[in-house]
């Protein structure tokens, strides 16, 4: 052993015996906190991953990584230090010893708060040297670098990322002289938060970092977030309805609770990241870049029926095209979550009308408190979707199209019962423990059910039991899905209470009955839609650590084949009218823009490439309006910005608003209006068209549906 290995070893060994009186310290109950997690990983989770010297490894690496995702903090001395623990996190986390977690997250602390005293007192000399006319760029993700060489390095890095942030508020608009204290403000925040870090967040990063090298849905629940900051707004919780997450310094969208505030709003979307909260209708919009995910929330609850604004920006590198979102707070009730319905009349092919019934289920839900109880009216979906489809028939409905879109899941036990409605009888899922035995669930006694023409229409966010659901649909052949591949979660979870906080560990997986999981791959459908959401971005396979697809044995099953005559026929129709619909071809432009940007690994911090870079796309929006407008025979817009030309139609009609910073609040494309009597119609085209499937299957087979109405068994 070399002398400085020798004196590291020692100054280690000084660190394990000496008491921390500096920094933060552990708790002894968070050290048995780790010791049990560990034993439960290990023995209640699926993979039945040992935690050893190469999980170890990994946990020391995603620990850094979940510290300084960016690599703007440590350099590479730091992380070469840090390897001092490579191959012992496991036998110290087994034995509750936390030292090397809080250790680094000294190191950690320590650099943040140097680096972010230095820039507070350097950022208005900085922003005025900045020189926008040079050829530099900003990587937009850490994986795309290596670890600085050393403070020099770091402080190159942090120049770019602060010319980038002047650069951005430049083009917004924000008054030159506005910039620095803009920017000071913000750094000021991000040191003042940093001195509230407590040995819980600490320990919660750490656990963190180890349950999701298990798999993304296994997660350690600090006290104050499983008792306070779940963020699933979907019951009594008074808010805007939206899970959100910390995504680097920005605080990010990752999915609308169903029939919430904000999902009726409609102008939130998920992946947007929040820059800004705002109270009520005209208070100050406070710049939330950096802080901490729980105070973020904190200042988007409220009391119900209060204004909440945010400002968004749809990506990382596309800083300059922020909106105001103003989002009125509301209790999230399971009553509005429940399923509904509508009728649509659309023409076939031969010009004969057709009734299509479209049944929207936004969540799988049952109240269990009120089974257990006895009521004999306790709500569930398969109950309200049962009421919705004898209604639909006695309105002359021949057909249905199963809404899904966005219903990220909820009950196994409301997937298979749904499943019921649609077929005499038979399996729905098998389930397969840790153990791999496997469990069957579905109909068991034949009974009275619809068998009329059925679509499930699902997209991106279409997780879970949705995924039981339309996969039992589709293996059986009952009726055709269409839409997005869906999310792909093919796990199931359970929350187990720890000495402090509580472990959701996934124990079991999915599998249809055609033996294949929806992990991973989701419901593939029968006929694609365009798709607006980034699948490298959102879905199972955009999570590290996801479990593997697989198969097990099929089950037995009845085929009904109600469209697997019709489905290439039905499939070119659908194609013939997608490549002359304005709404349709407006989508699939829209995809395609999108797809040509995603490959942007870096922002140009020249002022000339930057505007040429916006105005670039910009204008190809516009084009991609215009295009539309003219199908519909519509007057071109000038600009998408133009207040003359638009207004939004969300919560009626409303002039767009400035930001606080100068720059208009663009609204959203899909919610616009032409001034005067020229109006783009704000329609769901995905629903239409789905509706429109169905309704050539009512002409290719005479209408001669069969149906049979579904009566009530409870």
């Amino acid at each position: 052993m070399t002398s400085s290995h020798t004196t590291r070893w020692l100054a280690l060994l000084v660190l394990l015996c000496l008491p921390r009186v500096w920094g933060l310290a552990p708790e002894a109950i968070q050290g048995e906190t780790l010791g049990e997690m560990i034993e439960t990983l290990q023995s209640r989770h699926y993979e039945g991953k040992i935690y050893d010297d190469a999980l170890s490894g990994a946990h020391l690496d995603a620990y850094i990584d979940a510290l300084d995702p960016q690599k703007m903090f440590f350099t590479r001395e730091d992380i070469e230090g840090f390897q001092t623990w490579r191959t012992r996190l496991d036998d110290l986390g087994r034995a509750g010893d936390l030292a090397p977690a809080f250790s680094i997250f000294d190191r950690y602390q320590a650099n943040l708060k140097s680096r972010l005293e230095r820039v507070v007192v350097g950022l208005p000399a900085m922003v005025t040297a900045f020189d926008y006319t040079l050829p530099e760029y900003l990587p937009l993700d850490g994986d795309d670098i290596d670890w600085a060489e050393n403070t020099l390095e770091l402080d190159d890095r942090w120049r770019k990322r602060l010319k980038n942030q002047a650069l951005s508020l430049k083009l917004a608009e924000k008054a030159v002289d506005e910039i620095a204290p803009t920017l000071v403000r913000r750094y000021k925040n991000q040191l003042n938060r940093l001195e509230q870090y407590n040995e819980r967040d600490v320990f919660a990063i750490y656990a963190n970092a180890l349950t999701e090298l298990y798999d993304p849905h296994t997660a350690y629940f600090s006290p104050r977030r499983a008792e306070n900051f779940d963020i699933n707004m979907s019951l009594s919780f008074d808010g805007i309805g939206a899970v959100l997450q910390v995504d680097d310094e920005y605080t990010k969208v990752v999915r609308l609770v169903p029939a919430g505030p904000a999902d009726k709003q409609g102008a939130l979307k998920p992946s947007d990241l929040i820059i800004g909260v705002g109270q009520g209708d005209e208070g100050p919009i406070e710049d939330v870049v950096g802080w901490r995910l729980d105070e973020v929330v904190d200042l988007i609850r409220g009391p119900r029926e209060t204004t909440v604004r945010l400002e968004v920006i749809p990506d990382k590198g596309k800083t300059e095209q922020r909106q105001v979102v103003a989002i009125e707070r509301n209790q999230v009730k399971l009553e509005e979550q429940a399923a509904q319905s509508e009728i649509l009349e659309l023409e076939d092919a031969d010009g004969e009308t057709r009734k299509i019934g479209i049944i929207e289920i936004p969540a799988f839900y049952i109240d269990f408190a009120a089974l257990r109880r006895g009521d004999e009216d306790y709500k569930s979906t398969t109950r309200d979707v049962r009421k919705l489809i004898e209604g639909l028939q006695v309105e002359g409905a021949e057909a249905l199209v199963i809404d899904l879109r966005n219903n990220g899941g909820g009950s196994l036990q409301e997937a298979n019962e749904l499943t019921g409605l649609f077929i005499e009888y038979g399996p729905t899922v098998q389930i397969r423990s840790a153990e791999r035995r496997v469990w069957r669930d579905g109909k068991r006694r034949r009974s009275a059910y619809y068998e009329g023409p059925v679509a499930v229409l699902i997209n991106r966010l279409s997780a879970s039991a949705s995924e039981i659901f339309a996969g039992a649909i589709q293996d059986y052949g009952r009726g055709i899905v269409l839409g997005d591949r869906s999310f792909g979660k093919g796990t199931v979870q359970t929350l187990l209470g720890m000495p402090e906080g509580q472990l959701k560990v996934t124990e079991s997986k999915f599998y249809r009955i055609s033996g294949d999981s929806t992990q991973h791959r989701g419901v593939v459908p029968d006929i694609d839609f365009p798709s607006l959401f980034d699948a490298g971005k959102i879905g199972e396979s955009a999570l590290d650590n996801a479990l593997d697809w697989d198969q097990i044995s099929p089950v037995r099953h009845r085929e009904y084949g109600v469209f697997s005559s019709l489905l290439p026929t039905l499939e070119q129709r659908h194609m013939t009218r997608a490549e002359s619909d304005p709404d349709f071809v407006y989508l699939t432009d829209q995809v395609a823009m999108a797809s040509e940007t995603q490959g942007l690994t870096a922002l140009p911090l020249n002022e000339k490439e930057r505007i040429a870079l916006r105005d670039a796309q910009e204008s190809q929006a516009l084009a991609i309006e215009n295009k539309r407008r003219g199908a519909l025979g519509l007057p071109a817009l000038d600009s998408l910005r133009d207040e003359e030309d638009m207004v939004t139609l969300d919560e009626g009609e409303q002039e767009d608003e400035q930001s606080p910073d100068g720059s208009n609040t663009q609204a959203d494309d899909t919610a616009l209006q032409a001034a005067g009597e020229d109006e783009v119609e704000d329609s769901d085209v995905l629903l239409i068209e789905a509706g429109r499937i169905l309704a050539d299957a009512l002409a290719l087979t005479g209408g001669a549906s069969g149906a049979t109405t579904v009566t009530a068994q409870r």
